[in-house]
């Protein structure tokens, strides 16, 4: 019987695939396929920082700049490269025009998400790449050291008998961090957040000034900020929003879960990249990034700030950014500022 003219021997099938191999096409697909597999820059890295040099935002990313080249983590050089302006949005336009390029990381805050949901901003985080949760922040209720306002429960109950009743400080802007943390522990105590007298003041220390003034009854804190008001004895802090008592000084601070509310929030920091990064190029960013967070003068900075060691890869990013981006969609929904 005549064999098949598609049936060949195993020695011809083995000279057909190194033949092809050969040939410039392949050649050029497995480099092609060899490269996908690793990434390193090529060029300058550039941190980029929506917001102008000074602030905590500038500091992390130069902070972030010092390790990788002082420890040669990284071959070419990283800049800090600031693009203030339009809430964070000259930032992103920036970013935007080097999609699918890992050479580039942008140092964000929630601004990013909360922008979006205010209608301030047509992007959000997912118009980018997820590249890490760097840290978290959490935030304190904070009165004057006489208050007659002891407890979270002490709040409630005034609020519940009267939402005008207390003058709530809100620090920098309606929408910011300061706010959210009224709303969502406002809304986990059963009081609607519209019906709140809130003042806004153009920045935290303002708003702390009115506080110890008696101008006003409540305000927000970052827990650096409380703690180092609480110790010059001008404030006292009535809860913060940790799911724990901390070490330390903050041993004695309660959570509001422990005092029956479920709340915990955290201003959370997070790099991003332009939108089309590959997988080679966040795992080089993952290894990068995991090596800063074990460095002792990157968790000596954090244990100065009160910050919370959080750190997530670029694998679970994206699914921690996807529930903040709820947590704080809800709580705007509530406030009645959702736009989008």
């Amino acid at each position: 019987m005549r064999r098949s003219s598609r049936w060949r021997k195993p020695g011809s099938v083995l000279l057909l695939v190194c033949s092809w191999i050969g040939s410039p096409v392949a050649g050029t697909a497995l480099l092609a396929h060899a490269q996908q597999k690793t990434w390193r820059p090529e060029k300058p890295v550039e941190i980029v920082v929506p917001a102008a040099p000074g602030g905590a935002v500038d500091a992390t990313a130069r902070l972030l700049q010092k390790l990788m080249q002082q420890n040669r983590w990284v071959d070419t050089p990283v800049l800090v490269v600031n693009r203030a302006g339009g809430g964070g949005n000259v930032a992103l336009s920036y970013l935007d025009q080097r999609a699918g390029d890992g050479h580039y990381l942008l140092n964000s805050t929630m601004g990013l998400m909360t922008n979006h949901i205010l209608g301030l901003s047509k992007t959000t985080y997912t118009d980018y790449t997820p590249v890490a949760i760097l840290y978290g922040e959490y935030m304190t209720v904070v009165v004057r050291p006489g208050s007659a306002l002891k407890t979270a429960l002490d709040v409630q109950d005034r609020l519940k008998a009267d939402p005008q009743s207390l003058n709530i400080a809100i620090g920098v802007s309606v929408g910011g961090t300061n706010y959210l943390t009224i709303a969502l522990l406002t809304k986990a105590m059963g009081i609607d957040v519209k019906k709140l007298k809130t003042v806004v003041f153009q920045s935290n220390s303002q708003a702390v000034t009115a506080l110890m003034g008696g101008h006003v009854d409540i305000a927000t804190l970052s827990t650096a900020a409380a703690l180092h008001a609480t110790e010059q004895g001008q404030l006292r802090i009535i809860g913060i929003t940790a799911d724990r008592r901390g070490e330390g000084t903050l041993a004695r601070v309660p959570t509001f879960r422990e005092q029956g509310y479920d709340l915990v929030f955290s201003n959370t920091r997070f790099l991003i990249g332009p939108r089309g990064m590959t997988p080679a190029q966040t795992a080089y960013w993952d290894t990068i990034l995991e090596r800063v967070v074990q460095n002792e003068e990157w968790k000596a900075d954090l244990a100065k700030d009160q910050s919370m060691a959080d750190y997530v890869g670029s694998r679970r990013a994206g699914e921690r950014l996807a529930a903040l981006n709820r947590q704080l969609r809800g709580a705007l929904a509530d406030a009645g500022l959702a736009k989008d």
